[in-house]
């Protein structure tokens, strides 16, 4: 019986913020074989006491679409498999997927944010 072993890629960008704010999150190509336990970390700077955070994932010749958002302190959001809890005191928000598929390879960006403006909740909807 011939096995096979599938890997899928991760691509991570940084995106530093303005204002003294920053995010660093795992930097480079990810490999993880399928089915495998997927942790991104991501951790952030800033002088808000709350800030909202964010993940982002873009598949390949489609636009970037949110894919978590965590505007509760110590509590876990979770989306498609995919789940995030923002820890206060670590100032993190790290992404992890217990058992990542190939059609999971994509570019993830971790963002953060001081304010969400009204019309935020709708780009979780737009093409």
């Amino acid at each position: 019986m011939h096995s096979a072993t599938h890997s899928v890629l991760l691509i991570i960008l940084i995106f530093r913020g303005t204002n003294g704010d920053s995010v660093n999150q795992t930097e480079g190509p990810v490999t993880v074989s399928e089915g495998a336990l997927l942790t991104l970390n991501c951790t952030y700077q800033t002088a808000n006491s709350a800030p909202y955070l964010f993940w982002y994932v873009q598949h390949l010749n489609k636009a970037p679409q949110l894919l978590l958002k965590g505007l509760t302190a110590d509590k876990k959001v979770e989306h498609e498999g995919f789940q995030a809890t923002p820890i206060k005191r670590d100032s993190s928000f790290h992404l992890q997927k217990q058992a990542v598929q190939a059609s999971d390879s994509a570019v993830y960006y971790c963002a953060l944010s001081d304010t969400v403006r009204e019309g935020c909740g709708g780009a979780e909807h737009k093409p």
